[in-house]
């Protein structure tokens, strides 16, 4: 049996085919071979080598300056983290002293040289300790230790991290090898470096593993994704390196799978922290759902355990139902809504507007403040003229509308006098507690009716030497016959003030409270 021969036109369809493949690839390796030699020449071959690689060795080294610097840009960034002070924080970025060997490490392991490598590593390794060790310390003796939120945003690292630091990288390699010093400032902000250390010295001093780990691989994120771009973008403008081929692909193959490593843990993060923001909008959908359209506003705090969810929220609502009611039903709907198991806890609020009654009640506190304020003005205006005294002189308190002033001695003024003014004062304040504290003067005698009783004259000194011994607070001494001073002496006890007896006099004669004073 013959085999069948091909037709002419299907070899020349196959030879037409053959030519348009091999023209393709003809224009490929032009294209190619082209681009490469544009490269090499005129991007690549601009570069001093010698120069960078000289400059990166330099700043590599471990000196008195670049320790100070760590110290420095380290105790920037906790104080600001500690305060929250975003510029702060910026500050310490700024000074960015880690960049220097994280660069030389990136650089060594392009060109192979294993002995700069190590002193780059050795820099990195003393800074890195000593920065989480300075902010550790300055934790330690600070009297805010709470996770403030710069300290919380560089505890929970993920995928979007790590492409920041690597196109910062690419930026900062770029910028060492063309010699454009300048774009390394806003490299080392991107980048941050310094604020991940800071919080990890802030776990360490505060023993807090979740800020301590999770800040600690954003800072390794970091570290690896700028050495490991410097490392390409060296070998992408051809540094000569004393690696072999083999050595060069194997490089190659180790910096891939140190950006997967990290990939992989980040891109789960991100996952995550995507999941729990969607399921924060879902609680607080579900919440108002809840509440059947007459939810005002609702603010719950949500926590993501392991394997549950703990909703706490606070709803203001026109019409209050039963607590038990609602939990019950939220709880159903937002754990069918999110596949986990949920407990929810609702605070009702009763408020026909509540963002309008609460702005109602802060104006009308704020009015109230200002109106006792004009009035204590008022009050310490009328006591400074009556004592005789400056208004600076006269004690205020606004919280327990409380007004106290210590009176001048007026010529021929007697207590009774001082007591008068207080009274007519208070008289028209009666929302406050004027207290005006007299000189020193002589107490009026308390004198007693034919039934061994004080008459009205003697009830009326009696409550004087009360008010006089209440606001200056000399202890008394009663002078007089031994039943009048009994009955004056239970007059002072039930008004809570310890006299001190004296027994003598006439017999029939009245009661001389006197004043106690220190010989």
């Amino acid at each position: 049996m013959q085999s069948p021969t091909s037709s002419p036109s299907q070899t020349t369809d196959q030879s037409v085919a053959n030519n348009s493949t091999g023209k393709r690839r003809i224009g490929i390796d032009y294209v190619a071979k082209a681009f490469n030699r544009w490269w090499t020449i005129e991007v690549a071959g601009t570069v001093d080598q010698q120069a960078v690689i000289e400059k990166r060795r330099a700043e590599c080294e471990l000196t008195g300056r670049y320790v100070l610097m760590v110290c420095m840009s380290a105790g920037i960034a906790i104080l600001g983290m500690l305060l929250s002070s975003p510029a702060v924080v910026i500050g310490a970025m700024l000074i960015a002293p880690l960049m220097d060997p994280i660069m030389g490490v990136g650089f060594a392991l392009a060109v192979g040289d294993f002995r700069w490598l190590g002193r780059a590593v050795r820099s990195l390794v003393l800074g890195t300790v000593i920065a989480i060790l300075f902010c550790a310390l300055i934790v330690v003796f600070s009297p805010i230790q709470v996770v403030t939120e710069e300290i919380a945003s560089r505890t929970q690292p993920n995928l979007f991290d790590l492409m920041v630091a690597i196109f910062s990288a690419i930026a900062g390699a770029y910028a060492v090898i063309r010699g454009r010093e300048g774009t390394i400032v806003g490299v080392a902000i991107a980048t941050a470096l310094m604020p991940p250390l800071a919080a990890v010295g802030y776990g360490l001093a505060t023993l807090n593993s979740t800020v301590f780990f999770g800040a600690l691989l954003l800072f390794v994120t970091n570290l690896t994704a700028i050495a490991l771009t410097a490392t390409a973008m060296a070998r992408g403008y051809g540094f000569s390196t004393r690696l072999t081929e083999k050595q060069s692909r194997f490089q190659a193959f180790l910096i891939f799978a140190a950006f997967v490593a990290l990939a992989v843990p980040l891109g789960l993060s991100l996952y995550q922290i995507g999941w729990e923001a969607q399921a924060e909008r879902t609680i607080r959908d579900g919440l108002f759902d809840t509440f059947e359209g007459k939810a005002q506003s609702v603010d719950p705090t949500v926590r993501f355990l392991d394997d549950s969810i703990e909703v706490t929220a606070q709803v203001y609502t026109d019409t209050l139902f039963r607590t038990a009611q609602v939990e019950d039903r939220a709880r159903a709907e937002l754990e069918e809504a999110l596949g986990r198991p949920v407990s929810v806890q609702i605070m009702q609020v009763e408020s026909a507007d509540a963002v309008e009654a609460q702005r109602l009640q802060l104006r009308e506190a704020s009015e109230r403040q200002q109106d006792a304020r004009q009035q204590a003005d008022t009050i310490a205006q009328r006591l400074s003229i009556l004592a005789g005294v400056p208004v600076d002189d006269i004690t205020i308190d606004l919280q327990r509308r409380r007004a106290l002033v210590t009176a001048q001695p007026l010529e021929g003024a007697t207590l009774g006098a001082y007591r008068e003014l207080e009274r007519r004062v208070a008289a028209t304040e009666p929302d406050w507690d004027i207290r005006i504290v007299p000189p020193l003067r002589a107490l009026p005698e308390i004198t007693f009716n034919e039934d061994a009783e004080p008459d009205a004259a003697g009830r009326r000194a009696i409550g004087l030497a009360i008010w006089a011994q209440r606001r200056i607070g000399i202890p008394l001494r009663l002078r007089g016959p031994e039943a009048q001073v009994a009955s004056v002496r239970q007059a002072l006890v039930e008004a809570g003030i310890q006299p001190v007896d004296a027994v003598g006099g006439d017999e029939t004669g009245g009661v001389q409270p006197e004043w106690l004073l220190p010989e």
